[in-house]
């Protein structure tokens, strides 16, 4: 057993820390760090009182500087950091681990805080430096990006001998009892999902409007639910990992009181990213914001109902016949926040990194380089996935409604 370290003490973060302390067979000993001290030892003292086991150590550190990091890597000495801080702060966690030779996992996609831009290029071109090094870094271990990757994986591998047509399709039919909340840090749900649109078809990337294709789309054990094509990240490393796709795209729900609210953001100016003077004081609209929205963290008490979230893909199958699949996984914010107190968006990508890090503790998932996780076995891990709170299910050959 070696050392674990997670970066990041929002929703996430106690959800890893909670699963990495479930596993304690797999992980021996864990340190969770992030900028406020006092939030990593809340979550400790949780976990310690709910579960026995060794105290889970914390450290204040800023994963905006290296320095920092690499002091804090090299004083723990962790053998993989688990970074579920923001995705502005990949690039520095990347950077530190290099230094300090710490192998490396993340959920999300490096973004410039400048822009709003999703792209791998920025990780993808660590490649040469981490496989050099004898260091394993894990992109996207989330849910999606993540289980959606792996989902992929999974039907290529035992389903598919070509997959033309995916969708993923994520919904959340949850209700926290808030006029306007985001379900994860407000700045980057917002940068998110008010960008335009694109999705791979025929080869090359088709831009939309924000929100302009959308259609009904039926969800297991939730019913129709109005869903948007937006961008999102895994379609990037999926279509260069499995070129047979002729299109992919990725849908998400809205509901209408909650388009209603992005829409007046927008046009008062308050999704801006760029900093602007108020009282002689440079500030940034989207971050003020943040500060005044619901924490995204304390949503899981009065959260009732559950997340839907799939691929529904149709290709030729190994026998060289029209094939439609769908796999799926519903999550109850209830049962996420008995179990860990957070509600069901947060448990659905906690769970899933710790599974990626279990995958790579265990030597499964581990070789010197940058990988998407569609890059390595899915089986082991969509085994852990029924045993770990987010179990699957498949739906063959019914129509998939797209």
């Amino acid at each position: 057993m070696s050392r674990i370290l997670i970066i990041g003490a929002g929703g996430v973060g106690t959800v890893v820390a909670y699963k990495v302390a479930q596993n304690h067979e797999v992980f021996g000993e864990i340190m969770l760090a992030s900028r406020t001290k006092s939030k990593c030892d809340a979550i400790a003292d949780a976990i310690g009182t709910q579960y026995g086991n060794k105290k889970i150590q914390t450290a204040q550190v800023d994963a905006d500087v290296v320095a920092d990091l690499v002091s804090l890597f090299n004083s723990f000495k962790p053998e993989l950091v688990i970074n579920v801080a923001l995705p502005y702060q990949d690039l520095t966690i990347m950077d530190a681990c290099l230094e300090a030779g710490v192998n490396y996992l993340d959920t999300a996609n490096y973004e410039p805080k400048e822009e709003a831009k999703f792209e791998y290029k920025w990780q993808w071109a660590y490649q040469d430096r981490f496989k050099e090094a004898g260091l394993t870094a894990i992109l996207g271990c989330g849910f999606d990006p993540g289980v959606t990757s792996i989902f992929t994986a999974y039907a290529a591998k035992h389903y598919f001998s070509e997959m033309h047509y995916l969708d993923i399709v994520d919904c959340n039919a949850g209700d926290h009892g808030k006029a306007f909340a985001t379900n994860f840090n407000p700045e980057i749900n917002i940068r998110e999902v008010t960008q335009p649109g694109k999705y791979w078809e025929n080869g090359q990337w088709v831009m939309t409007q924000p929100h302009e294709i959308h259609k009904p789309l039926n969800y297991p054990n939730i019913g129709p639910k109005e869903s948007y094509v937006i961008y999102h990240e895994e379609l990037e490393s999926l279509v260069k990992n499995f070129p047979t796709l002729k299109r992919a795209r990725f849908w998400m729900t809205f509901g209408q009181e909650y388009l209603t609210h992005l829409r007046v953001i927008q046009n008062i100016g308050m999704a801006r990213i760029d900093p602007i003077i108020y009282n002689g004081v440079e500030i940034v609209p989207i971050q003020f914001l943040k500060a005044v929205l619901p924490d995204p963290g304390d949503l899981g008490e009065n959260y009732t109902g559950e997340t839907s979230i799939g691929c529904r893909i149709k290709g030729i199958d190994k026998e060289g016949k029209e094939l439609t699949y769908y796999v799926y996984n519903n999550c109850l914010h209830q049962d996420a926040f008995k179990e860990t107190g957070t509600q069901g968006v947060s448990y659905t990508t906690g769970v899933p990194a710790m599974i990626g890090a279990m995958m790579f503790m265990k030597g499964i998932w581990r070789k010197p380089g940058v990988y998407n996780v569609e890059e390595f076995n899915p089986d082991p891990f969509m085994e852990q996935l029924n045993k770990q709170g987010l179990p699957w299910h498949e739906v063959i050959n019914q129509d998939l409604e797209l």
